[in-house]
């Protein structure tokens, strides 16, 4: 799984490999971003199941004031420009995996955003 964390208003796109859309997994991607960038006012989901109820208060327990926005159930257009982000990651990613004649997609993912 890959979790693309993108500012709304730069556009600067993060992305991080994760094992699972386990809620403390995510949880501790999102705590690592917002302590290297600090932490948004707003975070909008996709509606993903991964920023469901754990995710959500373990993140809110250490930046309470953070309002949570959810995008409309498979509505993508809402996020619009995180989905053309996703397409371009896994387009690149397709590309660089093919260069690299391997399957291993965690180890390009930094090439790749080091790349967008």
């Amino acid at each position: 799984f890959i979790m693309v964390y993108q500012d709304h208003l730069t556009k600067f796109v993060l992305l991080r490999p994760l094992q699972s859309k386990r809620a403390e997994e995510v949880a501790y991607q999102l705590n690592d971003i917002f302590l290297t960038l600090g932490a948004p006012c707003i975070l909008q989901s996709d509606n993903g199941r991964e920023f469901v109820n754990k995710v959500i208060s373990e993140v809110t327990q250490l930046w309470p004031e953070l309002k949570i926005v959810h995008g409309k159930p498979r509505h993508s257009q809402s996020q619009g420009s995180v989905e053309r982000a996703n397409q371009d990651v896994e387009n690149m990613l397709a590309s660089w995996m093919a260069d690299n004649k391997t399957t291993k997609w965690s180890e390009g993912l930094r090439y790749v955003w080091y790349g967008s």
